[in-house]
């Protein structure tokens, strides 16, 4: 392995339990790896060079575990982050997979349901705080419909509204230092899902008691499956400064959540994310969410991780690369180059910038006749991508 390509605890690499425990059992078929408790998977992620392993409450502690097996549980997780220096910077909780969510949680049309939930996710947010989790993330995966005969979508909003104000409340009361990121899906495993986008996330954001405390945890394959550009989801989470916490892994356009390996399937768009995360300097972990083919056993799985982290280091150093081209940087300033006629009208509104520009004289045709060489640019991009720059 390339030195230049090892990760190091500063990249804030991570990975779920979920992840790298992935039995690789689907649909179609049963577990093809052994279950590893979370201990063992710890010093797993330990032996690839992770900075941290993040969790669902019931990936740590069985939804149905005795308070002594989740005592032993909580001392063997705490033992093994201390053996290996790993952290634990993001925590969840699972409120899709055990039978009582089958319609929702917070949207549930059952108040028992909700309420449950609710008192679930405070246990969940004790424990991640208790293991040092600074983010608290918050994926809605039973919280939508197949029939809309059977909910209100404006009732739906609502009570997930009031779950989260609730949550905010309970953790201010507690004093502990932690911000929620909400996590949009348009699909899957419900026939649509509530809050289906990034977009429709950071709009939710908005209308909160505490907007302050909560942000977005975009995830590649979720927009990838609506067919959206998901750098274009994070950009817009950066100018609010909303991006929390990002979920990093691939997605074939369109298909079911296939969560592969980060820049498993198309490169070029791994490769403008990356950039610009990097471009504006983003600081919280890069956390992949993804996992191994079901094909792998346990060092495939080895193999999965340090590949992640492995494509996610290339594309960093081709982002520079790309910075420094001096052909793509003169092509970037040509195309953006500021025309001195427009000085006097562009910017913040003024009367006088009102009337010069309602006054101005443009050329269309000639505006129009002007090539902008993207073609170029993109090809400039594609030979720093294969190599051959």
């Amino acid at each position: 392995m390339v030195k230049n390509y090892e990760p190091k605890p500063e990249h804030k690499f991570t990975f779920g339990l979920w992840t790298v425990g992935n039995t690789g059992s689907d649909p179609f078929g049963t577990d093809v790896r052994e279950r590893k408790s979370p201990q063992d998977l710890v010093y797993l992620l330990a032996d690839v060079g992770a900075y941290g392993v993040n969790f669902h409450d019931n990936d740590l502690i069985p939804i149905d575990a005795t308070s002594s097996e989740a005592k032993k549980i909580k001392a063997d997780f705490k033992k093994a982050l201390a053996d290996t220096g790993l952290v634990a910077p993001m925590a969840t909780t699972n409120l899709f997979y055990d039978p009582i969510f089958k319609d929702g949680a917070y949207t549930s049309n059952s108040a028992k349901v909700r309420n449950y939930a609710i008192q679930k996710t405070m246990k969940a947010i004790d424990l991640g705080v208790e293991m040092g989790a600074e983010i608290f993330v918050f994926w809605g995966g039973r919280e939508g419909t197949e029939t809309d005969a059977a909910k209100d979508p404006v009732t739906s909003i609502r009570r997930t509204r009031e779950a989260m104000n609730f949550l905010c409340e309970y953790v201010l009361d507690q004093g502990y230092d932690l911000k929620f990121a909400l996590e949009a899906k348009p699909n899957e495993p419900r026939g649509d899902m509530y809050n289906a986008t990034t977009g429709h996330m950071l709009a939710f954001i908005e209308t909160l008691d505490h907007p302050e405390m909560v942000g977005v945890n975009p995830e590649v394959a979720h927009e990838h499956m609506a067919g959206l550009n998901f750098s274009h989801g994070v950009a817009q989470a950066i100018d609010v400064g909303k991006l929390f916490h990002i979920d990093l892994n691939d997605q074939a356009f369109g298909r079911y959540d296939q969560d592969f390996r980060f820049g498993a399937v198309n490169l070029k768009r791994a490769f403008f994310l990356v950039k610009l995360l990097e471009d504006y300097e983003y600081q919280g972990s890069k956390h992949f969410d993804a996992h191994a083919y079901r094909t792998e056993d346990y060092e495939g799985v080895k193999d999965f991780a340090r590949g992640c982290m492995r494509t996610y280091l290339i594309l960093k150093e081709k982002a520079t690369q790309f910075n420094t081209d001096m052909e793509i940087q003169a092509l970037l300033k040509e195309i953006n180059r500021d025309d001195k006629a427009m000085g006097d009208v562009s910017g913040k509104y003024t009367p006088e910038k009102m009337k010069s520009l309602k006054d101005f004289s443009f050329d269309r045709k000639a505006i129009s006749a002007k090539g902008l060489k993207y073609e170029k640019l993109d090809q400039l991009t594609n030979e720093i991508l294969l190599g051959v720059r």
